[in-house]
């Protein structure tokens, strides 16, 4: 109580200073959108000009664009990411496929795509199955075991046991938890996240971060460019620098047409001398504390988790660190010392997980789709978008055809108008085959949870949106037969009260025109 009361009082001291950064933020933005706006618009004219010039020149374009469709189908996408593009291709088939070719066809994103993946490819020695837990996993359920495999080969990380979880039902209660963490640092203390923003939150971080690096601690931050485009200014790392804090910015936004654009670093990693870590959807910002409120209260969840399982988060962040930094070192001496983890009890099974938008394999979705398909009474869902794909929503269908309770809580107060109208559109189609859609009338919900038949439970950073899913990079923790998982289940069941469920009849009132449009975007969600 005394922490929220002083980060109160703190807010209040800084409000105007933070809104006026905001405004000059957010000009850098504006001045970025302008520019790629423009390489569009050249590109568009460019080719149409040419095209008028000489019949060979529509001939050959159309030619093109013929040879981009025919890639666009044979390759392993998403079929709604590959029928949008075809589609687009052959209204403007001068443009389309010249386009496609320019932003999707962009070198330097397959040199990003070889670079990264041996980055994290090289860690993945360090990171073995015990063979018991694996064993002891089986024997007890082998449907979460079947899971637990998947994300063993795919996520790529191995499931452990001497893990305790304490889990947080707001990002309120986040904060004393992980400020007591960083004091206690006595090596090293790692953070990656997609926002921090200056405010109350950020600063009270940033002070024990200041502390602890006076110390001789190794601390360092590695931040999203896109995600903090708005929220810090411009040479931030260097200001930390000064203060004895390695920072480095992942993916620079620059005012390019490319696709590597969209891989964004989402996830949301503390990582504490190796026996202690963080994750969730929490981002170091004022309003996912409920200091400030731009969208009425905020609903988010996070996990501390402390024992074997951390070292996967570890792993998790020096890959990253280490192709930003352009560096190879060597992971075991931020091992977790034995006698860090001794006395940590067996509670469930814990498995951290990542999901690469560069190896062709959708972790985070497939995970979500194995707790559904493999429910038998009842499937909880927290999540801030729902833009899906037809295997989701025909996962979630069959599920609450079958008999499961499928119940999913989304925000009663949008902070993105456009994403929240594709998520209303996604939440009709749902609703007419039995599922319980459910909006938090108090403000917004930034929180992404699962949870399957009370034994299975998912906190993370994965929207149900097809950014979280295809694009970004991004972690989470699966668990089973864990004693927090209860805690989750508590946690949705009580969010429900303050819910109200969305019917059909409310649809049945929409105009045709607003129909039209929204069945637009839902055509055009692939690519948005």
């Amino acid at each position: 109580m005394l922490v929220r009361k002083t980060l109160a009082a703190k807010a209040a001291q800084s409000r105007y200073e933070r809104q006026h950064k905001d405004r000059l933020f957010l000009s850098k933005i504006i001045v970025v959108g302008i520019l790629i706006v423009l390489q569009i618009a050249l590109i568009a004219y460019v080719t149409w000009r040419m095209g008028t010039l000489t019949p060979y020149y529509q001939l050959a374009y159309t030619f093109v664009s013929v040879i981009v469709m025919i890639y666009i189908v044979n390759r392993k996408d998403n079929p709604a990411y590959q029928l949008a593009w075809s589609v687009l291709i052959l209204l403007f088939p001068l443009f389309g496929g010249i386009f496609y070719l320019v932003i999707a066809g962009n070198r330097s994103t397959n040199h990003f795509v070889r670079k990264m993946q041996r980055s994290i490819q090289d860690s993945y020695q360090l990171l073995p199955q015990d063979a018991d837990v694996k064993a002891a996993l089986a024997m007890q359920s082998g449907g979460a075991a079947m899971q637990s495999g998947y994300i063993a080969r795919y996520g790529p990380y191995p499931v452990y046991r001497h893990t305790k979880i304490e889990y947080y039902p707001l990002g309120d209660d986040h904060v004393a938890p992980l400020l007591e963490a960083l004091r206690g640092a006595r090596r090293y203390i790692f953070l990656e996240y997609f926002i921090i923003r200056e405010g109350v939150f950020w600063n009270s971080v940033l002070n024990v971060l200041e502390q602890k690096a006076a110390e001789g601690i190794d601390v360092r931050v590695l931040i999203d460019d896109f995600g903090c485009v708005a929220t810090i200014p411009p040479g931030y790392e260097k200001r930390l620098q000064e203060k004895g804090i390695q920072c480095l910015s992942f993916n620079r936004f620059i005012p390019v047409l490319t696709l590597r654009l969209n891989n964004r670093d989402h996830r949301k990693i503390t990582v504490i001398d190796g026996h202690t870590g963080f994750t969730g959807g929490v981002n170091l910002s004022d309003e996912y504390i409920n200091v400030t409120h731009p969208y009425g209260h905020w609903k988010d969840v996070g996990v501390m988790l402390r024992g074997e399982a951390v070292w996967s988060l570890t792993v998790m962040f020096l890959q990253m660190w280490d192709y930003v930094a352009g560096i190879t070192e060597d992971y075991t001496q931020y091992a977790p010392r034995p006698e860090e983890i001794a006395d940590i009890p067996d509670d469930g099974y814990v498995q951290p997980y990542s999901d690469s938008p560069l190896d062709d394999e959708v972790v985070g979705e497939n995970i979500y789709l194995n707790m559904i398909n493999h429910a038998r009474k009842s499937v909880y869902i927290i999540t801030p978008y729902l833009i899906l794909d037809h295997e989701m929503i025909t996962a979630l269908s069959l599920a609450a055809k079958n008999g499961v309770d499928v119940r999913l809580i989304l925000p009663g107060i949008p902070d993105k108008k456009m994403a929240y109208t594709l998520t209303k559109v996604n939440a009709e189609v749902l609703i007419e085959e039995g599922v319980h859609i459910h909006l938090y009338t108090p403000g917004f919900t930034h929180a992404k949870i699962m949870v399957a038949d009370d034994e299975l439970a998912v906190v993370g950073t994965v929207n149900m949106d097809f950014r979280s899913l295809y694009l970004h990079f991004e972690c989470g923790v699966w668990m089973y037969n864990n004693s927090v998982i209860e805690e989750i289940g508590n946690d949705f069941k009580e969010t429900l009260k303050k819910c109200r469920e969305l019917t059909i009849e409310e649809y049945q009132k929409l105009h045709w025109y607003q129909r039209v449009w929204r069945a637009l975007l839902r055509f055009l969600s692939p690519l948005l």
